[in-house]
């Protein structure tokens, strides 16, 4: 198995996509809106990758965090609001704060169960910093480290009700960062202290199945390489001071904060300590040459894999989507913080 996740182009595999998926067999696979259309077409795709490689549990996965960040869409889908919602629920009320996350959370999963759908890239354990740049603003679950764990580990629980895995984001923290990470490297220059208070929710959560890197530049860590591509900041914060031993992925390979191409952002980021390369965008060039730069995955890492997707795909457990999406409103309406 290659240690990356693939995007492709469209609604449907093209004779190319499916022959090089047989052929790299991939960890996984990463949708986007131009990959949804309908609830019919994407439960067919679905089982089309899951045909190609004979694994009932595939990891198939998704951003869909809820607010501006949402591949699966209205008027087909159900709209679901940013972190920030629960966050500003927690400032009335913490438990009713929790509570909607969760029911929240599980409504979302059972959107994608239905579909086949595994992973969701969320929650967003990043700190909301003041002053920093929005790329995480309104998605962030709070300004308190405490607040962000426990809002998290509620989003975690509704998406496995739902037989869903979620993945905890952006290790180890893009709460800083003064720059998109998307377009330009951001260079954190905190202390040791300051950043002992963005991992604290990373901390909290090590237990969490699946990780997402940050790729982000942390001085007082390493003044070379962002995280994604620095042993020391995956091996001695990421591994030990947090204490995360789930499967770690990279952030997407394509973002403008990495140099080089993509296969050596892909090779340079398994040498460095993550388990799994994430390359989005389906560009053929750039995924066959990931394949050839790529060793096979390791006995860790598929161990790590193995465990992650260990819940998926059950849903026996979820409950009605309607009723959680009125307990959800419901707490929200008590407590004056809109939907």
């Amino acid at each position: 198995m290659t240690p990356a996740i693939f995007g492709f182009s469209g609604t449907e595999l093209t004779a190319d996509e499916r022959a090089f998926f047989r052929e790299a067999d991939p960890a996984g696979y990463i949708l986007f809106a131009r990959n949804c259309e309908s609830r019919e077409q994407m439960r067919a795709l679905t089982d089309d990758l899951r045909s190609i490689h004979g694994r009932d549990r595939c990891f198939i996965s998704i951003d869909q965090e809820g607010g501006r960040v949402a591949r699966m869409k209205p008027p087909v889908w159900q709209g679901f609001p940013p972190g920030e919602t629960f966050a500003k629920l927690w400032n009335v009320a913490p438990a009713s704060a929790i509570e909607a996350a969760r029911a929240n959370a599980e409504a979302l999963a059972i959107d994608l169960a239905e579909v086949g759908v595994t992973v969701d890239y969320t929650p967003l354990l990043d700190v909301r910093q003041p002053g920093a740049h929005d790329v995480i603003g309104d998605r962030a679950l709070g300004s308190e480290p405490l607040q962000v764990a426990a809002l998290g580990r509620a989003v975690l629980a509704g998406l496995a009700r739902a037989g869903v895995t979620g993945c905890i984001k952006h290790m180890p923290g893009h709460g800083r960062a003064m720059c998109d990470s998307h377009k330009e490297l951001p260079r954190v220059e905190a202390s040791e202290a300051e950043l002992d208070t963005d991992i604290e929710p990373f901390r909290s959560l090590s237990d969490a199945p699946i990780g997402m890197s940050a790729h982000v530049l942390y001085t007082v860590w390493d003044a070379e390489n962002p995280a994604t591509l620095s042993e020391f900041v995956i091996g001695e914060i990421i591994r030990k001071r947090i204490g995360f031993t789930g499967l770690l992925l990279t952030d997407d390979l394509d973002m403008q904060a990495l140099s080089g191409s993509v296969p050596e952002r892909a090779e340079r980021a398994i040498a460095a300590g993550c388990d799994v390369a994430l390359n989005c965008w389906g560009k053929m060039d750039d995924m066959i040459g990931i394949t050839e730069r790529l060793p096979a995955m390791s006995e860790e890492t598929t161990l790590r894999f193995e465990r992650a997707l260990e819940a998926s795909g059950d849903s026996a457990t979820a409950g009605d989507q309607a009723e959680l999406l009125a307990k959800r409103d419901a707490l929200l309406e008590a407590a004056g913080v809109p939907a």
